[in-house]
């Protein structure tokens, strides 16, 4: 029988599967890979159809004031910099990429659809700072007109003034760490923001005219209570966001809150409290007005959605600028070299900063958007399911997992039980 699993944010589980995360976050151990040539250019065949696809980037801002508990991606304190990288410098190392980019991907019209600036906490750099990397971006390749940019935020990280350079500077959605409403429990994770911090900082987005503000957070923290939850929720959906993406704790390996958790200092969250909590999220924000598109979040309209990570669970390209960034145009992924330092020295020689690379199958290709797009709204097509999964399917939708309806017209849509066991489903049927 299957049992109740944490849903996980979809770029998690990719990584799980042998992926790599890829929304907003970078993880801190590299996988293994192919060699990268020293110019960047990517394998024959991986720039055919570029331009049909959706193209975005993704900057990664691997800097932070201090390094929270549960933390496993790829940034650093100014204590754990070292020498060879500073803030200071950053915008323009990336800007170099940004143009290598435009080299490795020759005279495509590529116009960029999303921009997504992720942590590390982006905003410690100086606004004007970033407003400069998303200017070379758009000398480059040129941004859509509706293009979506997005910057991640720690609550204590802006204030109206940096709010209002950034949107003056092109940002039109921002995205806060909010993670809980509650003292306890953001101590928990080494937050340093207050309980009330997050709501204000959405109130100055809104006032420095932002259109789209997400809050994140985070459940079944060690100490937390059903109690602390609804209050975390209620609290982010009095501050006014168009969007919340809602994410149990992952307890990684090497993180200080993993090492208080083996010390028995702290509880190991469990999984059926875990999967109750995120009942409790889809009743909260469903009565809100917040719909979910993909298992982790919730929109209060089509146009709320994130459309850079659509990007990412719709097979798109894009390419990840930053220390440990991935990338992936037409079927090859690649992955920088780690430490912001060894990124700069690559740059500043005129090489690539990518540190390995892999081709993918089209199988992999398959089980990958199979993995993704069933965790979407829009479900996956039934058609395509291989002809060997199909006792799974079957069992899936006795067992209620699979919406009827949908299911009728030729797609796998998820019903709120089968979002609890997506993980597991999605072993049965790859």
């Amino acid at each position: 029988m299957l049992r109740k699993v944490r849903p996980r944010d979809a770029g998690a589980m990719v990584e799980a599967w042998g992926g790599r995360r890829q929304t907003g976050g970078v993880p801190s151990t590299l996988p293994d890979g192919d060699p990268v040539p020293a110019s960047g250019e990517l394998p024959p065949g991986a720039l055919d159809g570029l331009g049909s696809r959706p193209f975005g980037f993704y900057v990664h801002v691997p800097f932070c004031a201090t390094r929270c508990g549960y933390c496993d991606f790829n940034t650093y304190t100014a204590a754990e910099l070292g020498p060879g990288a500073s803030h200071g410098d950053y915008a323009d190392t990336v800007a170099e990429e940004v143009r290598l980019a435009r080299r490795v991907l020759g005279d495509a019209d590529l116009p960029v659809r999303t921009v997504f600036f992720g942590g590390g906490t982006p905003t410690l750099l100086d606004s004007h700072d970033l407003t400069r990397v998303l200017g070379v971006i758009d000398k480059e390749f040129g941004l859509a007109p509706d293009a979506e940019v997005t910057t991640e935020a720690n609550p204590e990280s802006v204030d109206p003034a940096s709010l209002a350079t950034l949107r003056s500077g092109g940002f039109n959605r921002v995205s806060f760490g909010m993670q809980s409403a509650r003292e306890h429990v953001l101590r928990v994770l080494d937050r340093r923001h207050t309980p009330g911090r997050a709501a204000q900082a959405v109130r100055e987005a809104r006032e420095a005219g932002f259109e789209h503000v997400n809050l994140d957070l985070i459940y079944s923290t060690p100490g937390e209570t059903d109690d602390d939850w609804r209050a975390s929720l209620e609290a982010a959906l009095a501050a006014g966001p168009d969007h919340v993406s809602a994410y149990s704790l992952i307890v990684e390996d090497g993180t200080r809150l993993a090492a208080r958790i083996r010390r028995g200092e702290l509880p190991m969250p469990d999984d059926d409290v875990a999967a109750d909590r995120y009942l409790i999220a889809e009743e909260l924000l469903t009565a809100a007005g917040l719909t979910w598109y993909e298992i982790s979040n919730w929109a209060a309209s089509e146009a709320a959605r994130c459309r850079h990570n659509l990007l990412y669970w719709t097979g798109g390209d894009w390419w990840g600028a930053g220390p440990g960034a991935h990338s992936h145009v037409g079927g090859t992924r690649w992955w920088n070299v780690k430490h912001p330092a060894a990124y700069a020295a690559r740059l500043a020689a005129g090489e690539t900063p990518a540190h390995a690379r892999e081709i993918l199958t089209p199988a992999d290709r398959a089980m990958e958007r199979l993995m993704l797009e069933l965790r979407l709204v829009t479900g996956f097509p039934l058609a395509e399911v291989a002809p060997e999964s199909r006792t799974a399917v079957a069992g899936a939708l006795a067992g209620g997992l699979l919406e009827t309806e949908p299911f009728k017209a030729g797609r796998m849509v998820l019903t709120l039980r089968g979002r609890l066991l997506a993980d597991a489903l999605i072993r049965d049927l790859t």
